[in-house]
């Protein structure tokens, strides 16, 4: 095939992608998603459909100037994303917006500097192909760090196949700018595969979407995965389209967590807990998931071991025992972890909450009871 059929596919490729992007931006808007999870995934669809655009081959090349610096910040976009996608507790801050907005001074100052110093453009295109390697490898930890305890059966299976063709977009982008490879250059003939992966981005952006329930996806929608922190309210009845799980499994589950305080053991895994009951883990993936609502597992487990830390900061006869204690008791293996899922569930810190509890005549009463589950 001559060039010409090749600039045809590529023009072809990247007008689907942008066409896609741009349908999934609509939906997110006319659903009005407003959490940081969804407009995350709208800014990066956006930003796709303007890479695609701008980056055709054949195209007046005159918005390069200001075009190209904004798209440069784009694996920082896709790496919050990918926080805000697959931890549930992420929460975007001002360092976050503060670290796009230097990458795009950045990605500025270089292209103001390209006909005056090349030289020191050229190194600057490198800093900022190292940086987005940086962000590439950031967003892959992040996929596989929260993995195991992920679960959500959809956002299980979708997001090892969205990061990896994302982070090998981004990677080859990088490595083509540390390079000088024509298949990084703008609008250049040999930049079909970035259209092709452009194109898959966008096509397995659009299954994601368009194959979920709307209220699955009502705050994700570009963002592929929904992103709720925490534990969600289980809908009631069959027709909210839930799975009905096991009720004698999840009465096995509830007196291992209840009666034997399972989540005491340090550094309790699902694949652990699953063996103690003796069924596949995905069946007690499910049953935790669709059955309690929890989305992530430390999450379940957070719950009673909070719960534990409550009372035995509520209780005068251990009001000697240090903070740590009572947390390593609980099941967690470091005071951060503790201080930051103790004060999420509270509002307090554990000492602020140890001193409100004890300073009221019945603080024995303090703790409510355990609700059973099941």
């Amino acid at each position: 095939m001559n060039a010409t059929g090749l600039t045809a596919i590529d023009l072809g490729l990247r007008g689907a992608a942008s066409g896609v992007f741009l349908l999934i931006v609509l939906v997110a808007l006319l659903r009005r998603a407003t959490g940081q999870q969804a407009l995350l995934g709208i800014a990066m669809c956006a930003g796709g459909m303007f890479y695609a655009i701008a980056t055709a081959p054949n195209l007046p090349k005159t918005a390069w100037w200001w075009v190209l610096p904004i798209l440069s910040a784009q694996p920082a976009v896709f790496w919050l994303w990918a926080r805000a996608a697959f931890d549930d507790d992420f929460v975007l801050r001002r360092w976050h917006g503060a670290l796009w907005l230097s990458i795009v001074v950045f990605g500025f100052a270089i292209t103001l500097a390209w006909a005056n110093w090349p030289a020191l453009a050229g190194a600057g295109g490198r800093v900022l192909a190292l940086a987005t390697l940086v962000l590439a490898l950031a967003a892959a930890v992040q996929t596989v760090k929260t993995w195991r305890a992920d679960l959500v059966a959809r956002r299980r299976r979708l997001r090892l196949a969205m990061l990896a063709i994302n982070v090998v977009l981004i990677a080859t982008v990088a490595v083509a700018g540390f390079a000088a490879i024509p298949v990084a250059v703008p609008g250049a003939p040999g930049s079909l595969p970035t259209a092709l992966g452009l194109f898959v981005v966008a096509m397995l952006a659009g299954i994601c979407l368009f194959s979920a329930p709307a209220m699955a996806v009502n705050d994700a929608t570009a963002a592929i995965a929904s992103g709720e922190a925490g534990r969600q309210p289980p809908a009631a009845g069959p027709a909210a389209g839930r799975v009905v799980v096991d009720p004698i499994l999840l009465r096995r589950l509830d007196h291992l967590m209840t009666v034997e305080r399972t989540y005491r053991q340090e550094g309790l895994a699902i694949g652990a807990l699953a063996a103690r009951l003796d069924v596949p883990e995905h069946r007690l993936r499910q049953a935790i998931n669709e059955g309690l609502g929890y989305r992530n597992f430390n999450a379940f487990l957070n719950r009673y071991r909070i719960e534990d830390a409550r009372l035995a900061l509520s209780d005068v006869t251990q009001r000697e025992v240090p903070v740590l204690t009572i947390a390593m008791d609980a099941g967690f293996q470091s005071i951060g972890p503790f201080n930051r899922a103790f004060k999420a569930e509270t509002g307090m810190t554990p000492t602020e909450f140890r001193r409100e509890a004890l300073s009221r005549p019945d603080s024995a009463e303090l703790s409510p009871p355990r609700r059973e589950i099941g």
